[in-house]
């Protein structure tokens, strides 16, 4: 008798149970294992006399390799830059670039380089003439509109 052989869709049931058994422990790390198996199983599929052995460090390599992609390379990416969800204290002093002039009775709008509050765009309302181009900073925050100010280098807004 040869012993017990892997056949190729073992590995790939195997990787299936350990992606579902990732909905029931969400670390995000069995997945990765359950990914590895899928490759041992493709493995097999076109190379059906692989030994045991080498199915085995086929798995732990592959797995181990795609758990460190995602932590080192994919999930920090996937971060949240902007700044929704936190209190309105923390936007004020930031700095924004007018792109369109308030005239008339119209509010302006700004841009800032990084989203704000979920937004990177904001109706605005400054007591001074301001630009196309000038830099504002934020006093405050009334509903969906910003309370700014003239920006300047010198005086950091300060006229």
């Amino acid at each position: 008798m040869n012993g017990f052989q892997m056949l190729y869709w073992y590995w790939l049931a195997f990787g299936m149970v350990l992606i579902l058994l990732e909905l029931a422990v969400p670390s995000f790390t069995i997945f990765w294992f359950g990914l590895g198996a899928l490759v041992v199983g493709v493995l097999l599929m076109l190379a059906p006399g692989v030994n045991l052995t080498w199915q085995i460090l086929v798995w732990v390599i592959a797995s181990s390799g795609f758990a460190i992609f995602w932590f080192r390379v994919l999930k920090p990416r996937m971060t949240d830059r902007t700044k929704a969800g936190i209190a309105r204290e923390a936007v004020l002093g930031e700095t924004a670039m007018v792109i369109r002039a308030p005239e008339g009775g119209h509010r302006g709008e700004l841009r800032f380089a990084v989203p704000v509050l979920g937004s990177d765009s904001w109706p605005f309302i400054c007591s001074e003439e301001v630009a196309v181009g000038d830099r504002v900073m934020v006093q405050d925050v009334s509903g969906n509109t910003m309370m700014v100010k003239k920006f300047t280098t010198q005086g950091k807004g300060e006229n």
